[in-house]
């Protein structure tokens, strides 16, 4: 059958529906981070947001920004241990950092936060959402992740949120790095880059090794050490085509390869992990009022396992062209968005599925004096599922020009995974899964003191689930008979609490969450998703030392969906210090589960104890 092309999207605009059904309050943005280094200059410039650059003072959204220079002063062995640290963020591993890893945003599922590396969307239709351990942290220059639905920007999937990630970018001069770094488990890293141009051309480029001998990540399996070994590049090269046109190439290729116990007693398993993303995009500023993007993007997701046989790849290509025109203080942007998504599985019917997605999309945003407002609307049309459109409305009001007042209500959905629906578990006539959500808040902040409060309830419609047991799919019978289903409706419900001071020489700085993510229809807490959790940091100079602390809480949770199988509550202590040792020489020490406690964010899986790393940097300025 012949795919419509984005004309056919343009065409299909209906209008959105901009509805909610709880009250939120949205302080904490981009500068209330549980840590004063994450803290975001008031200078800073977000994307994610609406799609458009913004200063971080226009945002209403709720968002975070994370830098490159508190990644590296993190010593964080993997991108999820950053992300643990911003507020509304939950991680669980089967393991070390190489193994399956979820992100619940706002409680929500992995699979409800759209992910995209340099503006390529990643994700996979077997496991659906991102593939969080096979991102590089080593390649990564800057994080913006987006609290709450964004459908109406980006379409399928960010029901709970987005999470934008940045490589680095070239500059004009010549910026060379190294880094090596040793720690625990016999881990040892190299990684190098490489940043310069000219007023034409700039460019950057990054190499990254790791291995690791691991730990025995499941006890009651196969008792042998899960180690792993990582490579990564990234490279961007940008060219200067006239005075207000330039063109920028993206890629990052991320191959890891780790050991995992799997059902099987005494296997020794392994993993494959291979993700790419490649991107092109044209920009052009025609005067003034006007700008133009069009971006041409590619991310594939590949996963394979030995010696028990398992194979799937994803790829996700999009095509945007997006328009952005001033009209006297506010901004209008029109997309047109094309999305293929095709899945490569061996237990899927045919053995490779595909399907599309062509939308429209309009946003304005309007800011005069105290006033803020941002509105969205999007219709996508898919080819299973046919149309599905989405909205969202913000506002923003500066009571005083040291606190702000927003609130903000969007609509979301996410379509089935290919996986879920033509799998031996899937089923063919699954429903897409919609969301609505309404926030509204508050934001102080005065010089290095701040304070923030966000309140939120997002209720999701025909969740899908696993429902064990006979079926109407292919596996009705087994020792794991069951399929796919819209299991019924489930809200994430909550509050974020974040502040931060300056007690003399001591940066001060915390975040504490208290959710409610619950299955309405059985009055149960989702699986692993806790319903308390908070951070706590402290850092300061000593001489020349700078040295930092953290405390991270996770409260109970329940492995399984019954509630039967209860996780106990843990606290962490992580120290970190970092020296000048010569002229552009920098020297890190991180200790991570100081007390060395004992804890499981998923049953039945070890987590590492206490660990150290050591970890010298040469970058001359």
């Amino acid at each position: 059958m012949k795919k419509p092309t984005l004309r056919a999207a343009a065409a299909a605009l209906s209008p959105a529906i901009v509805a909610g059904s709880s009250l939120c309050v949205s302080l904490a943005h981009a500068a209330d981070q549980p840590a004063p280094e994450v803290v975001a200059s008031l200078s800073t410039v977000v994307v994610t947001a609406t799609r458009s650059e913004q200063p971080i003072t226009d945002v209403v959204a709720d968002v975070t920004v994370v830098d490159r220079d508190e990644i590296d002063r993190s010593g964080a062995a993997a991108l999820a241990d950053v992300l643990a640290r911003v507020p509304g963020i939950l991680v669980t591993r089967n393991g070390g950092p190489a193994t399956t890893t979820s992100v619940y945003l706002r409680g929500a599922e992995t699979r409800f936060t759209a992910v995209f590396v340099d503006g390529v969307r990643i994700d996979s239709q077997s496991t659906g959402g991102a593939t969080w351990n096979a991102i590089p942290l080593s390649q990564v220059d800057r994080i913006e992740v987006l609290r709450g639905p964004a459908a109406a920007i980006y379409g399928s999937d960010a029901l709970a949120g987005v999470i934008q990630i940045f490589t680095r970018e070239g500059e004009k001069g010549f910026f060379p790095s190294v880094r090596v770094g040793v720690g625990s488990h016999s881990t040892r890293e190299l990684n190098a880059s490489l940043r310069g141009g000219s007023d034409t051309v700039d460019y950057a480029l990054g190499l990254g090794a790791e291995r690791s001998d691991g730990f025995n990540a499941k006890p009651s399996g196969n008792p042998d050490r899960d180690g792993y070994r990582n490579e990564s590049f990234s490279g961007r090269v940008g060219w200067k085509l006239a005075k207000d046109q330039k063109l920028d190439l993206t890629v990052l290729d991320s191959r890891q390869k780790a050991g995992y116990d799997a059902f099987t007693p005494g296997n020794d398993d392994q993993s494959k992990h291979h993700l790419q993303t490649v991107g092109l995009n044209w920009a052009a500023r025609w005067n003034e009022v006007w700008n133009t993007r069009v971006g041409v993007t590619r991310g594939t997701d590949r996963y394979e396992t030995s010696p028990s046989p398992y194979l799937t790849e994803t790829q996700v290509s999009t095509w945007l062209l997006r328009n952005e025109l001033k009209l006297g203080q506010g901004l209008l942007s029109v997309d047109l968005e094309r999305r293929e998504d095709d899945l490569r599985n061996g237990s899927t019917t045919p053995q490779r599925t595909d399907r599309y997605q062509n939308a429209l999309a309009v946003g304005y945003g309007w800011r005069a004096g105290a006033h803020t407002l941002q509105v969205n609307a999007r219709h996508d049309d898919d080819s299973e599922f046919g149309g599905e459109s989405t909205g969202s409305l913000a506002y923003g009001f500066a009571i005083t020009p040291n606190l702000r007042a927003t609130a903000s209500a969007g609509t979301a959905f996410r379509v089935p995974t290919l996986f879920q629906r033509f799998s031996i578990y899937g089923t063919p006539d699954l429903k897409a899964e919609t969301a609505r959500n309404l926030e509204a808040g508050l934001r102080w902040q005065s010089g290095a003191d701040r304070a923030g409060v966000v309140v939120y309830r997002n209720e999701v419609k025909d969740l899908i689930d696993y429902i064990a047991g006979p079926g109407s799919c292919v596996n009705g019978v087994g020792t794991y008979a069951g399929c796919y289903g819209n299991t019924g409706k489930a809200r994430y419900s909550g509050v974020t609490l974040t502040g931060g001071t300056k007690a003399g020489v001591v940066n001060l700085g915390a975040s504490l969450d208290l959710m409610r993510p619950k299955n309405q229809e059985t009055g149960k807490l989702l699986a692993r998703r806790a319903e308390t959790q908070a951070t706590l940091t402290a850092d300061t100079a000593l001489g020349a030392w700078r040295l930092g602390g953290e405390v991270q809480h996770v409260g109970k949770r329940y492995n399984d969906a019954a509630n039967t199988q209860a996780l106990s509550a843990y606290t962490l202590l992580n120290l970190t210090a970092s020296t000048g040792i010569a002229r552009d020489w920098t020297l890190l020490a991180r200790v991570d589960n100081a007390t060395d406690k004992a804890y499981e964010s998923v049953l039945g899986y070890a987590t590492a104890g206490r660990t150290f790393y050591l970890g010298l940097t040469w970058s001359p300025r």
